[in-house]
């Protein structure tokens, strides 16, 4: 049956979280212009300023392979909130000049037990097609704060100086902090969940060595981990790729915001235009969306033609709606949350390799013909996943499974 966005809305607890979520996401963004900028001027090495918006990638990952478990074992209300006071404690701290960047990979380890402990918690109050478009508005309002940030960091940091941006995005965790605790009623884990007698992180490690061990969720977790990992690399060498083009100064910035923009237009379209058994069938369809239109780079097309290339590549990431009601089809209950926070932790790993890997190809090949070759990894991913799913048995229209199927 399919749902409306306005149905999704209507859930207080997932208004609550996607109100606060929404914030938190531009002031992250903020926060990472803001902090790049004061470091850059301090130091004078792009090289720190760099690391500024790479520090967070090796944090998660120590943090969804040694704490993943916690997502299951306390309660989500708790984790969230106290996940954005962190956030907030650091945004003040650096403002006071305490320019400490282990302080952001250290509250950067607790993202994958947040992130888990949202979505587990999205998934519970929405069901059926109403979780795939929360999940779509979701991915929308990450695309729009991820933007209103980076313009937003960008003039207020001049503005007002960085110090006094940082002091800005400590009230916005703080404002998300607080509404979140207020706003969201407690939802207890069970006794038996909360009481584990493992670690977190031996139950870390044997839920995450559980979840990889399974082929069905395996699959799915590449799916979403992939495409964006490669079509990350080849968004990285746009600014070299127009630079060696000679475009008009500017283009580089323009299409840079194409593949959000798209993100944005494919998860609304196929969202609402597309009913659910059809979304599901489209998912390598629009999986090959993110991957063949990087294939023409490689012989230098016009500008406008790249801007159009890039939008369908944003466009095509809606493939990942098809995908979400099967994810937690085949993911154990009692291992939900530690399942999103995996995948969370995967995504932003992949998504900070793809662009060492496909720069260090610009050693052998011209920029455009680098980002090509992602765009055909892209399709090989989604060649590939259609031979897995169907092998897995995750290919077909979503049927209702039960704990005792997804774990099998």
């Amino acid at each position: 049956m399919r749902s409306s966005y306005r149905q999704v809305l209507a859930e207080p607890r997932f208004r609550v979280l996607f109100a606060t979520r929404s914030l938190a996401i531009g002031a992250d963004t903020f926060r990472t212009v803001a902090l790049a900028t004061l470091i850059f001027n301090a130091s004078g090495s792009a090289v720190l300023a760099a690391l500024t918006f790479g520090v967070s990638y090796l944090a998660q990952l120590v943090g969804g392979v040694l704490l993943g478990a916690a997502a299951d074992r306390l309660p989500p209300r708790a984790i969230i909130a106290t996940a954005y006071l962190l956030e907030a404690v650091v945004a003040a701290t650096l403002a006071l000049g305490h320019m400490c960047l282990a302080l952001v990979g250290v509250v950067a380890c607790g993202t994958p037990i947040f992130a888990g402990a949202s979505s587990k918690l999205v998934a519970e109050v929405l069901t059926g097609d109403a979780y795939v478009l929360g999940r779509s508005l979701w991915n929308v309002a990450a695309s729009i704060a991820q933007l209103l940030g980076m313009a937003g960091g960008g003039i207020a940091v001049a503005a007002l100086g960085p110090r006094s941006a940082l002091l800005f995005t400590a009230g916005c965790y703080l404002v998300s902090a607080t509404a979140l605790r207020f706003g969201l009623p407690d939802v207890r884990v069970s006794a038996a969940t909360a009481s584990g007698r493992a670690s977190v992180i031996r139950q870390s490690w044997q839920g995450n060595r559980t979840l990889v061990r399974n082929r069905a969720v395996r699959t799915l977790l590449l799916a979403q981990c992939l495409p964006p990992a490669f079509v990350t690399g080849a968004e990285s060498l746009i600014i070299p790729y127009t630079a060696t083009r000679h475009f008009p100064h500017g283009s580089a910035r323009v299409l840079l915001a194409c593949v959000p923009a798209g993100m944005m237009l494919g998860n609304i379209i196929i969202s609402r235009l597309i009913g659910p058994a059809r979304r599901e069938r489209f998912t390598v369809l629009l999986m090959l969306a993110c991957g063949v239109p990087l294939l023409p780079l490689a012989v230098d097309p016009p500008v406008v033609v790249i801007g159009v290339l890039m939008l369908v590549v944003g466009c095509g990431f809606a493939y990942s709606l098809g995908r979400q009601r099967r994810f937690l089809d085949v993911t154990p209950v009692e291992l939900r949350g530690e399942a999103f926070g995996l995948l969370q932790t995967a995504v932003m790993t992949l998504q900070g390799l793809g662009p060492l890997a496909l720069g260090s190809l610009t050693l052998l090949l011209p920029a455009g013909s680098a980002m090509a070759v992602a765009g055909g990894l892209t399709c090989l991913t989604a060649l590939l996943f259609r031979l897995s799913a169907s092998a897995a048995g995750v290919g077909g229209p979503t049927r209702a499974t039960t704990c005792g199927d997804a774990a099998a």
